[in-house]
């Protein structure tokens, strides 16, 4: 699914991009475009990453599959 609107960067870009070192916002943008425009796509973005660095509490990526999902 695309989280960045404005330049194509899908959630698969972000979850890579944090596997292969990425670890912060500034870096994620650095790397991928994500964010670099609106920002509307940031805390999505942030959820992403500290999903795949395993820094998002379980209620919070409970509620970020209810929101993927609803």
């Amino acid at each position: 699914m695309y989280i960045c609107l404005c330049n194509g960067v899908s959630d698969r870009t972000v979850r890579d991009a944090a596997r292969t070192g990425v670890k912060n916002l500034q870096e994620l943008t650095a790397k991928t475009g994500c964010g670099a425009c609106c920002g509307s796509c940031l805390p999505l973005a942030q959820e992403i990453l500290e999903d795949e660095h395993g820094t998002a509490s379980r209620a919070q990526r409970f509620e970020s599959l209810q929101l993927a999902y609803a």
